[in-house]
């Protein structure tokens, strides 16, 4: 309705909401108690004034909400005192106690207070709680929050410490009403048991109605159902699914008579959104995808799951997808909520209020006993390193993608290509095979007790971590070769796997074959695989938390009896360390606490599809589905055009975007107004507001129904997909540095302190040191001359320090201390070519005037950007003349160290003028100019 003030506005919000939620609203000048089980009535006097509404419960006074426009949203808890005073007052004709339930809210905020708890506390709710609610809650003698004080004292036997204090730190938790508290145990001591023991004792003693245990992938989903079925109550000795009712969901029917449910974070969106989803998209952590909206598509209420449906939330994996999207699932039910997680970060500890109730990481378990420590092996290789270049003219293998079908070309330019392309747009095979014959070469001398009765060395369980599905397909065929192994000695799990992925697994954990197993991500994450003790990275990840728990697969102690029942016949030892192989640099990438909280605008078609399918329908997205499919068809043959319409549902392309911009076409829209008014005509404006949004929503469902289909969503993305991977059969490769971790930074250290004990008894006899370590900082400089001086000295000297390796030494030491400290280093320059530019950037790092290993020219570059920066902030602009002669100037110096007016008549300066030119440039600020480069430019 036109020309509302907002508090008319306010409570036309409210209206919708009590009536969603199940409320009738009638006038104080119209009561009738008898119309349904919850009347909400408008202004009903008490003896202090009338109150905004008044709940009745099967014709009983039971609640208060008091209304505020929506600007008092900031204000909500100051008006708690008004609305109590409602709550104790005494409704006209009424005879009443003071009434339990009592909410704040403006239609947008909504706050609420049970006054029958211990010590009474509001709280945010998504909306109103059903009458059906308030009818049941005042049946019961205790409410929730009272009834979590007469949880006992926890048994401890069976139970490790850490499970002891993390239930216990818990339950205190609870009695203190605090909303949020988060877990942290590391991988593989026992969350989920934990998890399993605290909400046995939520149902058995505080008599919780239903508990969310919340995933985000089917994977664990299943494994949590799992470990529910087979866990047995200490207090009971029966199973737990013996007391107590457990449900999967897998569709979006949620019965209502079991006591746990368990659920991924997509399926319990889409059930709110009232949405399909196929399980496909359950498969993937939604974490790993590279987009989400900046805003958030909105979950509105829906009655057959309203916001009191559970008590608790249990929320495992809490650090990765609890967030934009899917953080709304949380956000509507007014449940405590529970996080689980080996790896937090910073977001984690904020959204759950930093009330870290168990913190047991992976150092304190190891500490324990309860998890095993491990060791790094370093494997590089030329290409892995630095890349390759195949030349013009070249015959080549070209594979598709998708099918890895193979065929000839000749290439028509160089294909230059660094090594974090391969295995995505170029294919070595020789990298494949030189990191698979290097592991197996060095695997006999990590595990030297690993021989069979025949005296044949068996293969540890290993492992690998692949890039993609492809890249994983060319790892089997190599690891097969190298070890000269049948099928069943190496297999791969991932969702795309011929075979069924859970059977692979469960070979892999029980049985002798397959002895390596290749994954993508599959079990990156929450699965159990005790006899495993190598992991081989072949695929870089710059998220720490997902690094910590694709390591995790590798913590879990073995007994020796299982090692050999299970995994590896010929171990004599219980499995006391696991090794990790890093072929990639891992364990050196540079990596981030969490994913940022706003994604870039380049969306994948695959990730348009995947939100689509999630309820993501946005008018960006839908726009942008649109936009890409557009593109599609111009692409597409007309072979591959029918196959499109076959899979749609017999719609073509056209029709389906044509449906997709009609969704928020403001004339489609108005047309669903006006069609909707003339049908309704003399109803309620509420109702007809309602259908004119159901009838908005019905375009939207029209535009994306199709799309619910996960075979036609394959079908694009696989479409989209043939492009051509490049077989580098060309450059082999070959191994540039192999051995643990440790050894590295032992001769690393070796080789540093070489340099500096040089460095410290030539430091009076060096003029170029003698600068560095006498002058002051002002006055610092050197001079080409002096550079070169003390270049042949050292190779004279010391003959044995390579500074393309003593470059490297510092690496490996700043990588070993930035590690050991657990922060992020800057990230670092390439290394100098030019021998004496490399030798002044480790003067710099030995003396100490830069603190991390940073190329002397890129100093230069940084120095001389801030300085431009810095002149030109001011009244002085330089012209374009001018900038290109400062840049040639910076470019002589980083090579040169200093310029003097003489160097003017060299090369570059003398093909430009020389001095000449640069004095018609600067006239008489010449002089301070050039005096000003050789002060700032070396700091």
């Amino acid at each position: 309705m036109i020309n509302q003030n907002p508090e008319q506005i306010a409570r036309d919000h409210i209206d919708r909401q009590l009536i969603a939620c199940g409320w009738i609203i009638q006038d104080k000048k119209r009561i009738n108690l008898a119309a349904g089980l919850g009347i909400a009535i408008r202004e009903y006097q008490t003896d202090i004034g009338p109150a905004d509404y008044v709940l009745f419960v099967d014709k009983n006074a039971v609640g208060i909400i008091e209304a505020k426009r929506e600007e008092e949203g900031i204000h909500l808890t100051s008006v708690e005192e008004q609305s109590s005073q409602y709550a104790n007052a005494k409704l006209r004709l009424l005879n009443n106690d003071p009434l339990p339930f009592v909410y704040e809210s403006t239609g947008e905020v909504t706050r609420f207070t049970d006054y029958r708890d211990p010590k009474p506390r509001s709280r945010n709710v998504f909306t109103f709680h059903r009458p059906e609610t308030f009818l049941q809650w005042l049946k019961e003698t205790k409410t929730l929050r009272a009834r979590l004080h007469d949880i006992p004292v926890l048994p401890i036997d069976g139970l490790r410490d850490c499970q002891i204090t993390a239930i216990t730190n818990l339950e205190q938790s609870f009695k203190e009403q605090k909303p949020k508290a988060l877990i942290q145990m590391a991988t593989g001591s026992g969350k989920t048991f934990t998890a399993i023991s605290f909400v046995y004792r939520l149902l058995k003693y505080a008599k919780a109605k239903r508990i969310l245990f919340l995933v985000d992938t089917k994977n664990l989903g299943e494994q949590a159902e799992g470990e529910f079925r087979s866990y047995t109550a200490s207090e009971d000795n029966r199973l737990f699914t013996e007391l107590y009712g457990v449900t999967r969901l897998s569709s979006s029917f949620i019965p209502n008579d079991s006591q746990v449910y368990i659920s991924t974070i997509q399926r319990m969106y889409s059930i709110l959104k009232e949405t399909d989803l196929d399980e496909s998209a359950e498969e993937e952590n939604p974490n790993e995808r590279t987009f989400e909206t900046k805003t958030a598509v909105p979950v509105g209420y829906n009655e057959k799951v309203p916001i009191e449906f559970f008590d608790f939330v249990v929320i495992d994996e809490c650090h990765r997808s609890i967030y934009n999207l899917w953080k709304q699932v949380l956000d509507y039910f007014d449940v405590f909520q529970i996080g689980l997680t080996a790896t937090p970060d910073n977001r984690t500890f904020g959204y759950f209020n930093q009330n870290l109730v168990c913190d047991y990481g992976y150092e304190k378990a190891v500490i324990d006993g309860v998890l095993v420590p491990y060791n790094v092996f370093t494997v590089e290789t030329q290409i892995t390193k630095g890349g390759s270049v195949i030349k013009l003219g070249e015959k080549v293998d070209k594979r598709k993608r998708l099918t890895r079908k193979k065929f000839w070309e000749s290439l028509d330019e160089d294909e230059v290509y660094s090594g974090k392309q391969l295995d995505n747009d170029i294919v070595n095979p020789s990298t494949i095979r030189t990191i698979i014959r290097a592991v197996k070469d060095n695997l006999p001398a990590m595990f030297p007790d690993r021989m069979d009765e025949k005296g044949i060395f068996e293969v540890p369980k290993l492992l690998v971590f692949a890039k993609t599905d492809s890249h994983a397909e060319d790892i089997i065929e190599m690891v097969r070769e190298e070890f000269g192994e049948e099928n069943k000695f190496c297999k791969k799990i991932t969702y795309k796997s011929d075979e069924d992925p859970k059977s692979v697994l469960q070979q892999f954990r029980n049985d002798y074959y397959p002895r390596i197993a290749v994954t993508v991500d599959m079990i990156a994450t929450g699965t159990d695989i005790r006899p495993l003790e190598v992991l081989l990275f072949m695929r870089d990840v710059k998220s720490r938390s997902y690094y910590e728990q694709m390591k995790g697969r590798g913590t879990r102690t073995c007994s020796v009896e299982e090692l050999k029942a299970k995994g590896t016949p010929s171990a004599k030892f219980s499995k006391d360390h696991f090794v990790i192989i890093d072929a990639i640099g891992v364990e050196n990438s540079q990596k981030t606490d969490s994913r940022p909280l706003e994604k870039a605008p380049g969306i994948s078609l695959k990730d348009v599809l995947a939100n689509v399918a999630m309820g993501n329908t946005s008018e960006d997205m839908l726009t942008t589905l649109a936009n890409r499919l557009i593109r599609l068809e111009r692409q597409l043959s007309e072979k591959d055009k029918l196959k499109f319409a076959e899979q749609a549902n017999g719609f073509t392309i056209h029709h389906i975007v044509k449906q997709l911009l009609n969704a928020y076409d403001p004339d489609a829209i108005e047309k669903v107004e006006q069609t909707t008014k003339g049908a309704m005509r003399g109803f309620p404006p509420i109702e007809i507001d309602v259908a004119i949004a159901k009838g908005k929503q019905q375009l939207i469902e029209d535009a994306v129904a199709v799309f619910h289909n996960p075979d036609l969503r394959d079908f694009i993305v696989d479409i989209r997909k043939q492009y051509d991977q490049i077989i580098d059969v060309v450059n082999m490769d070959a191994i540039t540095k192999i051995g643990w971790v440790k050894d590295h930074a032992e001769l690393a250290k070796v080789v540093i302190t070489d340099f500096k004990a040089w460095i410290q008894l030539h430091k009076d006899e060096i003029t170029a040191l003698q600068i560095f370590y006498t002058q002051d900082y002002k006055n610092r400089s050197l001079t080409y001359k002096m550079i070169k001086d003390l270049y042949e000295l050292l190779l004279i000297e010391k003959p044995a320090i390579k500074l393309p390796v003593l470059w490297d030494a510092y690496a490996t030491q700043e990588d070993t201390e930035a590690e050991g400290k657990r922060i992020q280093r800057m990230p670092r320059t390439e290394k100098p070519k030019q021998e004496l530019v490399l030798l002044v950037s480790l003067l710099r790092k030995a003396i100490g005037t830069d603190e991390w290993l940073t190329g002397y020219d890129k100093t230069v570059d940084r120095n001389f950007q801030e300085w431009v920066f810095k002149k030109q902030a001011g009244t002085l602009k330089f012209t374009e003349a001018q900038m290109q002669w400062l840049r040639m100037m910076k470019d002589y110096v980083a090579n040169s160290f200093s310029i003097e007016k003489d160097d003017f008549d060299l090369s570059p300066f003398n093909a430009e003028g020389g001095l000449s030119k640069m004095w018609q440039l600067f006239g008489e600020e010449m002089d301070a100019i050039i005096s000003e480069l050789n002060e700032v430019l070396a700091a």
